[in-house]
C-alpha cells in the first residue's frame, strides 16, 4: 500500500520535536462516514538492550473479524529512546510492514497515542497521517492527562483531558479488566474511535486486530 514521504526520518530530537508540532496540525477529527471492510491491527515489540525490534500489521476481515493478511518486519532500531519521540523510533518499521501488505485497509488501530500526547502527534496519528488512513491510538496506560476511572461495565467510558484539552477516552471494554486509553490517530471523531474499538473488541481487553498483531510480534521476536 501507498505511503506518504512527509518528512525524512534521519533527524535530530531537536528537528523531530519541530516535525511533532507542525503534523499536528494537519491531523484531521472529521470521520470517513463509511463502515470499513477492513481493520488493521499494528503493534512493535523492541528489545532496548540490542535495540532491535519487530513489526506486526495484521488486516481483518470486517465484521467477522476473521485473519486476511499479517506482515512482520525485524531491523536495528536507530533513533534513541526518547520518551515523546517513539514514533520515529517505531513508525518506520510499520510503514516498511504496512508497504508489503498484499491487501489494503480502511482503519489502523495503533498499539500506542494518538493526539493524547504532549505534542498531540503520537505514534497512531504520525502513522495515520503518512498512510492517509483513518486510525485510533489504543494504549494500554495513560501516557498524559486527568481523567475519572469509568465504571465497571463494557462500553463504559470517561474523558481525559490535559490542559483543557479533550485529548482522548478511557475505556471499559470489558467488565471487570483494566480500561485501555483511546485517542484520534487521524480522520476520525473520538466518539467513532471508541464505537470502532468496542466493535472490534471480543473477549479481550485488547481489541481483536491489536490483539492479533502483539501475539504474531511476539512469535517472531522468539524465533529471533
Amino acid at each position: 500500500m501507498r505511503v506518504r514521504e512527509l518528512h525524512s526520518w534521519n533527524v535530530s530530537p531537536i528537528e523531530a520535536v519541530s516535525i511533532q508540532k507542525n503534523l499536528a496540525a494537519l491531523v484531521s477529527s472529521c470521520d470517513q462516514n463509511h463502515i470499513p471492510h477492513f481493520v488493521a491491527g499494528a503493534d512493535i515489540s523492541i528489545d532496548r538492550i540490542r535495540d532491535k525490534a519487530v513489526a506486526a500489521v495484521v488486516v481483518l476481515k470486517y465484521p467477522e473479524l476473521e485473519l486476511v493478511n499479517s506482515v512482520v518486519i525485524e531491523d536495528k532500531v536507530v533513533f534513541p529512546y526518547i520518551p515523546g519521540l517513539l514514533s520515529f523510533r517505531e513508525a518506520p518499521l510499520v510503514l516498511r510492514a504496512c508497504e508489503k501488505l498484499k491487501e489494503g485497509f480502511d482503519l489502523l488501530l495503533v498499539d500506542g497515542q494518538g493526539v493524547a500526547h504532549p505534542r498531540r502527534m503520537g505514534l497512531a496519528s504520525h502513522l495515520g497521517l503518512i498512510l492517509d488512513k483513518p486510525t485510533i491510538g489504543c494504549a494500554k496506560s495513560c501516557l498524559i492527562g486527568t481523567y475519572q476511572e469509568p465504571p465497571n461495565e463494557a462500553g463504559c467510558w470517561t474523558e481525559l483531558n490535559d490542559e483543557g484539552d479533550l485529548i482522548g477516552a478511557v475505556l471499559r471494554t470489558r467488565k471487570g479488566v483494566k480500561p485501555i486509553y483511546v485517542s484520534i490517530g487521524n480522520k476520525i471523531t473520538l466518539v467513532s474511535a471508541v464505537e470502532w474499538t468496542l466493535a472490534c473488541s471480543r473477549n479481550y481487553r485488547i481489541p481483536e486486530p491489536l490483539r492479533l498483531a502483539h501475539i504474531t510480534a511476539g512469535k517472531q521476536s522468539l524465533r529471533s
